[in-house]
């Protein structure tokens, strides 16, 4: 039976970054991943998605190419070569993957793992083959798979997860988006883009209802020009296969409505990936499709630990990276910080982009804070003018008492790459005088952050 200091189940952005950390760390290590390396992000989610997202916004810019002073016979996506671009983005992510691992000398060992106790694993190959392995510490990162409706079934034909979206041979003429978080929101504005007629359902008031509200709405509004059909506080009551597509039952307050399309699409969340691994025989403790940990990622079972989208919200790739190597350097022996969730951004990579790190305002006002904001808008922006992108806004929210940056939220051209200082900031407890009094470069997008950090203070120059 080999032997290890530290196994690992899965090979996803926290699998596999919690590997590299623990062979770092002279920990001899292997990960045991039973289909790609790189897991459902480098995959099927946040890598690919952004491929098909950037074919879908050059397409959008070169069809707008008369307002920059630029001719150019009418242009035309190709949809097979989009799809295959992504999967080639995808190929060689896994690949780099790959390379990491035989870089520092991690073992990866193909196949499904199930516990045999909580320090043995036993690994099924595909073809049958088994072995066992022993580990001083193992830890979960299976990751998650595409949640649905209690009574509607993924059929991956009609009724379809955002894994076969991201692969369809054709686009389709029309389709019904269920769920509008990121992964509902981002599907939207990529088909909606290449001339899909799309409508979104989702049942809480706004889009991406886990934004600041002035965020969602401005998102909406966006949406409505784009011609996306939106209902939201909507419930699905059912979906019906008819030799069309589906027929999409909705209802919002007592008025019920048939919404038909060519296919639609389930984007309502994320469960965890606990079946299979026989968490019972470890005497693993998991509840509602997710895995319970301390806030140094240990389970119940002393020496077994998960990490990542496995133990619940927030599902994100850089949370379970950055819990991946908490997680480790508590097994070396090191001293790490806890993952702060309150300082976690969020992206969602539509045009425009969404991204927030921290509270809304709304979150604010609920836990007692006096607070000031600094709003700055795209409109007001030179470099926003010069490339086009005036719809936008930035929004910083402090508290009014001590100065602390208690969220910020941007909806435009680049928000998920400005909303990097924010965390920044947010980290060093920065003030608005701080930010403002920061030189930033003229002309660029992120003076707009300097902008609403003084605006905050009453002392903005630009509005």
């Amino acid at each position: 039976m080999s032997q290890y200091d530290v196994a690992i189940v899965g090979s996803g952005p926290g699998g596999y970054v919690a590997a590299i950390r623990a062979a770092q760390l002279n920990l001899r290590t292997a990960i045991i991943e039973r289909d790609r390396l790189g897991g459902v992000c480098l995959n099927w989610g946040c890598i690919p998605t952004k491929a098909l997202l950037k074919s879908a916004q050059l397409f959008d810019e070169i069809s707008h190419a008369k307002t920059f002073g630029i001719k150019v016979d009418r242009a035309e996506a190709d949809f097979p070569a989009i799809i295959r671009r992504s999967r080639q983005v995808a190929d060689l992510n896994s690949k780099g993957v790959d390379f990491l691992m035989r870089k520092n000398k991690i073992d990866v060992i193909q196949g499904n793992a199930t516990f045999q106790s909580p320090s043995d694993l036993l690994i099924t190959q595909k073809d049958g083959q088994t072995q066992t392995i022993s580990a001083r510490h193992i830890i979960i990162a299976t990751g998650g798979r595409p949640r649905s409706i209690p009574g509607i079934e993924i059929d991956e034909q009609t009724i379809i997860s955002s894994k076969t979206a991201m692969t369809l041979a054709e686009r389709p003429e029309s389709l019904i988006i269920i769920g509008a978080g990121a992964i509902g929101v981002e599907f939207a504005y990529f088909y909606s883009t290449l001339g899909t007629k799309v409508s979104i359902v989702e049942m809480l008031d706004h889009l991406l209802p886990l934004e600041d509200e002035e965020i969602s709405v401005i998102l909406e509004r966006n949406f409505k020009r784009k011609k996306i059909n939106i209902f939201t506080s909507s419930r699905v009551l059912k979906i019906e296969k008819i030799d069309s597509g589906v027929n999409v039952h909705i209802q919002k307050g007592e008025k019920e409505e048939v919404l038909t399309a060519e296919k639609a699409l389930i984007a309502v969340g994320v469960q965890g990936n606990v079946e299979g691994l026989n968490l019972e025989k470890a005497g693993i403790v998991h509840e509602r499709g997710f895995i319970k940990v301390d806030e140094w990622y240990q389970t119940n079972v002393p020496g077994v630990y998960a990490i990542g989208d496995i133990i619940g919200p927030p599902l994100l790739a850089h949370v379970a990276s950055h819990e991946g190597i908490v997680c480790v350097e508590k097994i070396a022996g090191l001293d790490p910080h806890p993952v702060d969730y309150q300082s976690i951004p969020a992206c969602t990579y539509c045009q425009p982009q969404v991204a927030s790190i921290g509270l809304t305002e709304k979150e604010a006002k609920e836990k007692g804070y006096e607070i000031k904001t600094g709003k700055f808008p795209y409109t007001a922006s030179g470099k926003a003018r010069a490339i086009g992108e005036r719809d936008g806004l930035v929004k910083l929210i402090f508290d009014a008492k001590y100065g602390e940056l208690l969220g910020a939220h941007i909806i435009g051209a680049e928000a998920t790459e400005l909303i990097a200082e924010l965390g920044l900031a947010k980290t060093m407890e920065a003030t608005p005088a701080e930010l403002f009094q920061t030189i930033h470069a003229h002309p660029t997008l992120s003076e707009m952050v300097m902008e609403a950090a003084a605006d905050a203070e009453k002392q903005a120059i630009h509005i």
